[in-house]
């Protein structure tokens, strides 16, 4: 069932699952599944538990209410493609992507990693994000700071110019839906460490191909730390695609065109052999 912001953009038999970040919304989304859609996929673009309300929302949930709802997202995509499927997350949501793929091996064919985020240390951090980052899970169970929260700061993940005025100027108006919220409450956040902590201990269990594609200059979460880790510790085949004229938000920033065309090249292919497989075991 669809609720809230999320939208389904109805295809072929092939599906994919597209999951926002942490405090985003299904909209940072939109540009990717319209162009896998417009290749033919079946995409579904769906909305986290507790995210595109106010931090209140957000902080009554988990990573496992915010996983619970990728799960319930994978069945309903899966009750509308009965083909290949396949799972794209940008940012938090390539982790729950990568989750996703290591708990479902069977279903999940391949997945997109863009922009993984395990560790805030992009270039636009503070110093002491590295630090105070990783003790927040401790805070939160000792009800400490719970009313705080990281203000994102510019230029908020986009090199792109005119594209971050129009995001600002949403995230700022209170707009969340449209465009996420302009802050990141501390409880939150530490959800966020446990996810990160839960999903690098289960990298080796995927087993299904990885589109990874992360900018060389991203501000919030450094290539080497996040997308190379993902690289060198997954059980399964890679390709590895660096971005130079993007910064964090890789879906909707400069390159984005350039997304479109290295996930449909990347999902067609397994698509392709999938279909020669079973072309060979029928003969």
């Amino acid at each position: 069932m669809i609720t809230d912001n999320s939208f389904f953009l109805p295809g072929n038999e092939n599906g994919i699952l597209l999951i926002h970040g942490l405090t985003g919304t299904p909209t940072e989304m939109r540009i990717l599944a319209k162009g896998l859609n417009k290749a033919g996929y079946s995409v579904y673009c769906m909305q986290l538990a507790g995210h595109c309300g106010d931090e209140a929302d957000l902080c009554r949930t988990t990573w496992q209410d915010w996983y619970k709802s990728v799960e319930e997202a994978l069945t309903f995509l899966a009750s509308k493609a009965k083909g290949c499927l396949f799972v794209g997350g940008l940012s938090m949501g390539a982790l729950l992507s990568l989750k996703l793929a290591a708990d479902y091996p069977d279903k999940i064919k391949g997945v997109g990693v863009y922009g993984a985020t395990f560790y805030y240390d992009g270039w636009s951090m503070p110093w002491f994000s590295k630090t105070f980052f990783p003790i927040l899970p401790l805070l939160k169970k000792l009800h400490l700071f719970q009313k705080r929260s990281f203000i994102e700061q510019p230029p908020y993940g986009l090199k792109d110019e005119r594209i971050r005025a129009t995001i600002v100027e949403s995230m700022f108006s209170g707009d969340s839906a449209a465009a996420g919220l302009a802050g990141n409450p501390f409880p939150a956040l530490a959800e966020m460490q446990l996810l990160a902590k839960k999903v690098k201990s289960q990298l080796s269990e995927v087993v299904s191909p990885c589109l990874i594609m992360h900018s060389e200059n991203d501000d919030i979460a450094n290539i080497n730390t996040n997308a190379r880790l993902v690289e060198k510790t997954v059980n399964a085949p890679t390709k590895f695609v660096a971005l130079s004229e993007s910064y964090h938000m890789i879906t909707i920033d400069r390159q984005r065109r350039h997304v479109i065309k290295e996930s449909i090249a990347f999902f067609d292919q397994i698509v392709k052999q999938n279909t020669n497989n079973g072309n060979s075991d029928e003969e």
